[in-house]
């Protein structure tokens, strides 16, 4: 019987497989390798991509930020221009009614009755001056109530200061300053609400 020596052919089968198994196993780390690399990249990328939009939400939260700041001036400033247009428009409207007052009380002032002062508290004008007579200062009155822009006149004191010799009569009345166009507005909305 022929001897076979099978041992080198074993050993030349096991370096082979040896071999094999290495270069897979080497393989198979640059696979991995690879593979995490990729995902290590493509997770950069995905984080980089998030950096970015927030930052643009952040300059763009910015931007609306300073737009609210600028309405808020815009309407501190809208508020005080109508706060403005407001007392224009009154002292627009308020503006004949002054020379109506002051063309009514000189008319209405009597021969004898002398005005000292005036002041104006809201609707309400308090004089102050002097008469020859109380009969002067009742006429005066008489001629207030009958006056259009003038209403209400309240004689507050009368007193006489020099009794023997000029026996002029010093007083103070309250009279309602008002317009005949309000008068009638306010008949108009009367009437119609009857």
């Amino acid at each position: 019987m022929t001897r076979i020596n099978l041992l080198p052919w074993r050993e030349e089968l096991r370096q082979e497989k040896q071999k094999q198994f290495i270069t897979l196993l080497v393989l198979t780390a640059l696979l991995a390798a690879a593979i995490v690399g990729l995902i290590h990249f493509q997770m950069n990328s995905k984080i980089d991509y998030q950096n970015g939009r927030n930052s643009f939400l952040k300059k763009e939260i910015s931007k609306l930020d300073n737009e609210i700041k600028e309405i808020a001036e815009l309407q501190k400033v809208r508020k005080s221009l109508i706060e403005r247009m407001d007392i224009i428009q009154d002292l627009q409207s308020s503006r004949p009614s002054i020379v109506h007052l002051f063309t009514e009380l000189v008319t209405t002032v009597p021969n004898g009755v002398f005005l000292q002062t005036l002041e104006q508290k809201g609707d309400t004008l308090i004089i102050t001056g002097e008469a020859e007579s109380n009969a002067r200062v009742s006429s005066y009155m008489r001629n207030l109530s009958n006056s259009e822009w003038l209403s209400d006149p309240n004689l507050e004191i009368i007193e006489i200061k020099d009794k023997k010799v000029t026996r002029i009569s010093s007083f103070t009345l309250t009279i309602k300053q008002k317009s005949p166009n309000s008068n009638n507005n306010e008949d108009d909305k009367v009437g119609g609400a009857k």
